[in-house]
């Protein structure tokens, strides 16, 4: 894989999203929470001067206790999420990994 940037570059996502399916909380072999999740955003956006739905599932991962307090949280409810993304496990789709999450304010 060819990679660009060095120490300039930036992998930052923001996402709200609820939490559509929750895997069974796991440890790594050296006893690390982990926790596999998909999540789901819907919202309405402008692009190229027309208003456009927007709606996105993707999978998503976190560690430590991040990964625990989210195997706490109601599947359904909505997060405001931020992260960075890489690719997921031999090669296959963009994971979301999961630094920090709060409650979304309406």
């Amino acid at each position: 894989m060819n990679t660009t940037g060095g120490a300039h570059a930036s992998n930052h996502a923001s996402l709200t999203a609820s939490l559509e399916q929750v895997q069974p909380l796991r440890h790594t072999p050296a006893g690390l929470p982990v926790l596999d999740m998909q999540l789901v955003h819907a919202s309405t956006g402008q692009e190229a001067g027309a208003q456009r739905q927007i709606a996105l599932g993707i999978k998503a991962v976190a560690f430590g206790t991040q990964a625990e307090r989210l195997a706490r949280q109601a599947l359904g409810s909505l997060w405001d999420f931020q992260g960075f993304l890489a690719q997921g496990r031999n090669g296959k789709g963009v994971v979301f990994h999961i630094r920090e999450f709060q409650p979304h304010q309406f």
